[in-house]
């Protein structure tokens, strides 16, 4: 099972980028999907994370600027970041619970993508 994470980039203040994660694999299901982000000198922290159903959840800290969207067929997710800030500059981990039989979870992780917003 392979998690592969793309979109990352330099961007101005106020701009906008896509990030994208696609899961690849003998995979059975997936139910949770999320992405982190790990800045210099902090601990890693959930961005936004989305079930299978769609129930979404974001940090306060992006609330009303990102939106997190995923395609259970094709099994990506996408994180649309917008007004983005210089303090949104990290290392961003896509991360899902994977199902490779029934009922039996794990947590696999992604590639890391550098966001670097300028200000």
């Amino acid at each position: 099972v392979q998690l592969q994470a793309s979109g990352g980039g330099l961007v101005q203040a106020g701009g906008s980028l896509r990030l994208s994660c696609a899961a690849s694999g003998s995979i059975f299901s997936i139910n949770v999907m999320g992405w982190y982000r790990q800045a210099p000198g902090k601990q890693r922290e959930l961005v936004a994370s989305i079930t299978s159903g769609g129930i979404t959840n974001y940090a306060d800290s992006v609330k009303g600027r990102f939106t997190i969207s995923r395609d259970n067929a094709k099994k990506t997710m996408v994180l649309q970041m917008n007004s983005l800030k210089f303090e949104d500059t990290a290392v961003y981990y896509c991360n899902a619970d994977i199902a490779l039989m029934l009922g039996r979870y794990n947590k696999y992780w992604g590639q890391g993508t550098q966001v670097t917003v300028s200000s």
